[in-house]
């Protein structure tokens, strides 16, 4: 049997990934919401709207496209 070193409490780990302008939107208006527990990533192919978001775990898809 496998055992896992999980914590007493139950909790679950929230990631909201927003790919393309489109889920860049929406992932930065949650973030702005400041919403507790969730973790914001986005992934865009364009590196300005990457830069222009301050959600801190940005992913450039593609960079020499």
């Amino acid at each position: 049997m496998i055992h896992f070193d999980l914590p007493k409490e139950k909790s679950s780990i929230l990631k909201v990934i927003g790919v393309g302008g489109g889920g860049g939107n929406a992932v930065n208006f949650m973030f702005s919401q400041q919403i507790e527990g969730v973790n914001f990533i986005i992934c865009n192919t364009d590196a300005q709207a990457l830069a222009n978001s301050g959600i801190p775990n940005r992913i450039q898809l593609g960079p020499h496209l």
